[in-house]
């Protein structure tokens, strides 16, 4: 130890070097990843017992850097919940174009639900099991999703049966519900019933239903 030496600066020195430090990212790289730890957070814990200090410990950073980002715990959260909304909607669309065929159509859009809700990091529970929905801002969503993915299904079950657009809408708000339903249940039941079956027989199950309204040259 030198003259200029002290034990507490060397203390200091140590303990400093061995904290844990985050790496410089880019922004977009930074929002990413506090958007996914604040997401393990939340779908752990729930947004009211989830604090912006769990979320910003997940992440690595300082709470600073997540305030930086997202200036408070709700703002975060309804980013996630876009993310969310934006991938079902995306996902049914996706669905709902991908065969001409109406049989075939009832079985890609439950097959989008079942894809939804067994996608990585559980992002389905913020749409669908949100503790939050009281919240007006989160209810907006959760309501448009809805009425985004109800509409959809009716345009298609309209063309298909050859009904009015309020009987079309009804009969998709039911078969919505139906593939959200079925989906979160097929997760407690997916050891027993692999994803494929469960697809298909829900999916069945609708078929017969739905085809009962055929228009005549079907």
């Amino acid at each position: 130890m030198t003259a200029r030496d002290h034990p507490g600066d060397r203390i200091l020195t140590a303990t400093s070097d061995a904290r844990p430090r985050s790496s410089r990212l880019p922004r977009h790289e930074r929002r990413r990843q506090l958007l996914d730890a604040a997401l393990e957070v939340f779908v752990s814990q729930g947004y009211h017992a989830a604090a912006m200090d769990d979320i910003a410990e997940r992440a690595g950073v300082s709470k600073p850097v997540l305030y930086q980002h997202f200036p408070g715990k709700l703002e975060l959260y309804l980013a996630l919940l876009d993310e969310s909304v934006g991938t079902l909607v995306e996902t049914v669309g996706g669905a709902l174009r991908s065969n001409a065929d109406p049989k075939q159509r009832v079985a890609a859009t439950f097959g989008a639900y079942f894809e939804y809700v067994g996608g990585k990091g559980q992002a389905y529970r913020l749409v669908f099991e949100s503790d939050l929905s009281n919240e007006p801002a989160v209810r907006e969503r959760l309501e448009e999703v809805q009425h985004q993915c109800a509409k959809m299904v009716s345009r298609a079950v309209r063309e298909d049966a050859g009904i009015s657009d309020e009987e079309a809408h009804l009969l998709s708000v039911g078969l919505v519900g139906m593939a959200q339903v079925t989906a979160r249940y097929w997760l407690s039941t997916r050891d027993h019933i692999p994803r494929e079956a469960a697809e298909q027989l829900v999916a069945r199950l609708a078929w017969r239903g739905i085809s009962g309204w055929p228009r005549s040259e079907h």
